[in-house]
C-alpha cells in the first residue's frame, strides 16, 4: 500500500503537529502511512509522484497575493517549488487535495493569482454546492448547503481556466476540481473546534482578527454544525488511498 505525502507550511511546531494529527484522525488515515514534508524548513528535493497514493497540502499563514517583499523567508523558500509540483500533479491528474493554502497554489499553478478582495473572517460559513456537481464522488454524503470553518486573507472569485467550481460561499470559491482527481478547498475539512482553538492562539497577532476576540471566535464555532465538511477529506482518503 502506497503512502500519502503531506505537504505542510506552518512554521509553528505545535500547529503543524496538530494539523497532521487532525488530518489522520478525521480523515481516518493510519499515521504510519503519512510522509510529512515541512516545506518551510525541510529539503525540497524532486518528488517522485508515482511513489505516493495521493498528495495532501495543508494550510498556513502564507499569502500568494502578497508582494514578494512582504513574504516570509519560509514562503519564499517553497513557493516556486510548490507551484511547479502542483503543475506536475495537474498534468498527471494525480490524486491531490489542497486545503486553504492548497486552493491558492492550485490557482497559481493554473496562472491565476488569489486576491485580498476575497478573504473571510475566522468563523463557520455556509458553503453551497453547485447542483450540477453534487454527484461528484468527493461530495458523497454532503448536503447542498453545509457549514465549514474558514479564515483566510486571500481567495478567488472564479475557478481558473482548467478547473471547475464545485462549491462556493457568498464571498469566494470554496472548492474546485481539475481533471478527475485534483481537488482543492478554501474551507478546512480537517479542522474541528479544538484544532481551531490551537490555531486561534497561534495566529491571534497575524491580522486575521483582533487578538481580544479569540475566545469569542472559538465559542461561536461551537454553535454551528460543522460536521459535514470532514466528509470531503474522508471521501478523498477512501477513494484514493
Amino acid at each position: 500500500m502506497k503512502q500519502i505525502l503531506l505537504l505542510q507550511s506552518r512554521p509553528e511546531d505545535d500547529v503543524a503537529e496538530n494539523e497532521c494529527e487532525s488530518i489522520c484522525r478525521l480523515g481516518r488515515i493510519d499515521p504510519a502511512r503519512i510522509v510529512r514534508l515541512r516545506m518551510e524548513r525541510d529539503e525540497l528535493a524532486e518528488i517522485d509522484l508515482d511513489t505516493y497514493a495521493a498528495i495532501i497540502v495543508g494550510g498556513g499563514p502564507a499569502n500568494f497575493a502578497s508582494p514578494d517583499d512582504q513574504k516570509s523567508d519560509g514562503q519564499k523558500r517553497y513557493e516556486a517549488w510548490l507551484i511547479a509540483l502542483v503543475q506536475r500533479v495537474i498534468a498527471m491528474d494525480k490524486p491531490f487535495l489542497g486545503m486553504c493554502l492548497g486552493i491558492g497554489v492550485v490557482a497559481m499553478a493554473l496562472g491565476e493569482r488569489p486576491s485580498f478582495n476575497y478573504g473571510e473572517s475566522v468563523e463557520p460559513t455556509e458553503i453551497v454546492v453547485d447542483e450540477l456537481t453534487i454527484d461528484d464522488p468527493i461530495l458523497v454524503g454532503l448536503p447542498v448547503r453545509f457549514y465549514a470553518l474558514v479564515g483566510h486573507k486571500e481567495g478567488i472569485n472564479e475557478a481558473p481556466i482548467g478547473s471547475e467550481e464545485l462549491a462556493r460561499s457568498s464571498t469566494c470559491v470554496q472548492m474546485l476540481k481539475c481533471g478527475k482527481n485534483v481537488y482543492a478547498t478554501q474551507f478546512h475539512p480537517e479542522l474541528d473546534v479544538p484544532g481551531l482553538a490551537i490555531r486561534v492562539e497561534a495566529y491571534k497577532h497575524h491580522g486575521y482578527f483582533p487578538p481580544e476576540e479569540g475566545d469569542e471566535i472559538v465559542t461561536n464555532a461551537t454553535k454551528a454544525d460543522i460536521s459535514h465538511a470532514v466528509k470531503v477529506l474522508q471521501n478523498f482518503v477512501k477513494r484514493y488511498t
